[in-house]
């Protein structure tokens, strides 16, 4: 990820609706053409964007939630570029 994009606050893009759905006993991402079924990482991920974290207090949650995962912070941060440029969130 672009070094100054840490300190960026991710939000979801507008129509986009992040939300746990039973049926498929998974994370989603809605929109108005359709469905994002999300693996665990990606769910716990966005779990965290609630438009006031910035990347770096994301990336500090989730090591506090998974610490033998080692440093999370370049896949957290690749999968964040990743999903901007996917148009799911906007970085700012």
């Amino acid at each position: 990820m672009r070094e100054h994009c840490m300190s960026q606050i991710p939000r979801f893009r507008r129509g986009f609706r992040f939300q746990w759905e039973p049926a498929q006993d998974c994370y989603v991402l809605l929109y108005p053409e359709g469905m994002v079924k999300l693996n665990g990482s990606a769910g716990a991920i966005l779990n965290e964007v609630d438009g006031r974290q910035d990347v770096d207090a994301i990336v500090a949650s989730l090591q506090q939630q998974f610490p033998e995962a080692g440093d999370l912070g370049p896949d957290v941060r690749a999968f964040l570029e990743d999903a901007e440029q996917q148009h799911w969130i906007d970085l700012s």
